[in-house]
């Protein structure tokens, strides 16, 4: 237990934030991806690139924010205004991935409309 009241308890922290830390990771894992693998045409190519560097640069943070916490065995949190800048580029990535699989599955069906039945085994 914190000597400080204004220290959080480092059993909430490893509650809390190691899991978050390790969405945040998966998350822009996932972005990561899309954003390499994938041309996105609603984004211009420096848009696109200025995204996939902002989702690395997080990754990296979001890295460096788990090896402290690991270092320090859950003594070290992370800023809320940092969570709500990773949390807002989340929600960025979301919203570009759902837009980006709506257009597609929309051009795979109008090109060819067989393609909307379900797959079989």
């Amino acid at each position: 237990m914190s000597n400080s009241p204004y220290l959080p308890d480092s059993n909430f922290l490893k509650t809390l934030l190691q899991p978050l830390l390790e969405d945040f990771q998966h998350w822009f894992g996932r972005s990561q991806t899309m954003l390499e693998d994938h041309r996105i045409n609603f984004l211009s190519q420096e848009q696109q690139a200025k995204l996939l560097e902002r989702v690395k640069q997080s990754q990296q943070e979001v890295n460096t924010a788990q090896l402290l916490f690991q270092a320090t065995d859950g003594q070290v949190g992370v800023d809320t205004a940092v969570l709500f800048t990773w949390h807002q580029l989340v929600t960025e990535c979301w919203q570009v991935g759902m837009r980006f699989r709506m257009e597609n599955s929309q051009a795979v069906t109008t090109e060819n409309p067989e393609s909307s039945e379900p797959l079989r085994d």
